[in-house]
């Protein structure tokens, strides 16, 4: 999206110039301050609440264990010994 932004300011209208330039520099920093410093910063100092859900939805929800670190390992079939 910048490169696309930037290819604006080669126009001859001084507006599409400037709409390129600050929407190229806004694109710019929000992807690299943003989304790659600040938002990761803000999610380690929450810790576990960052990841919260309200009641209602909670309830409604289910709940899918990814990580493995809720039970009981799964249950096998009982090995076929002769």
């Amino acid at each position: 999206m910048v490169s696309v932004f930037a290819a604006f300011v080669v126009s001859d209208d001084i507006v599409v110039k400037m709409l390129g330039l600050g929407l190229a520099a806004s694109v710019l920093i929000d992807a690299t301050a943003v989304r790659l410093l600040l938002v990761p910063a803000v999610m380690t100092l929450l810790g576990r609440h960052a990841w919260w859900t309200p009641h209602r939805p909670a309830r409604i929800l289910p709940h899918l264990d990814t990580e493995g670190e809720g039970g009981a390992a799964p249950e096998r079939a009982p090995a076929d010994r002769r």
